[in-house]
């Protein structure tokens, strides 16, 4: 099984579990090569609450590595939750495994206020 299958097959499985709504959104990550990317989802409405990248001008001022760019993603998408109204968020690694840049960024929005 190839990687992008299994990563698939634990993504799905994920998201049958996880649904997320206006008081208790969905925290997903997705993660390329180069940049990382978090947002908040509403599944019930399918709207994008808030969202944050590696690709916005606070983070590509910064030079550091891709661990260090995800940690400061995480703090950014905490941040615009907070001020959003929301506290408490379902995590959703997407299928990837919870170490590296994932984890880096999940502690960050933990630290920023979010609880999951």
């Amino acid at each position: 099984m190839s990687i992008s299958k299994r990563r698939i097959k634990i993504k799905k499985r994920i998201r049958s579990i996880i649904k997320g709504t206006a008081d208790f959104p969905r925290l997903t990550v997705f993660r390329s090569n180069k940049e990382i990317y978090a947002s908040l989802v509403d599944d019930v409405k399918g709207v994008t609450i808030c969202a944050a990248s590696s690709l916005e001008k606070d983070v590509l001022k910064k030079k550091a590595n891709k661990t260090e760019k995800a940690s400061l993603v995480g703090t950014l998408i905490a941040e615009r939750a907070v001020s959003a109204g929301i506290k408490k968020c379902a995590f959703d690694r997407n299928g990837y495994l919870y170490h590296g840049r994932v984890k880096s960024l999940a502690n960050s929005a933990r630290e920023g206020g979010l609880n999951f």
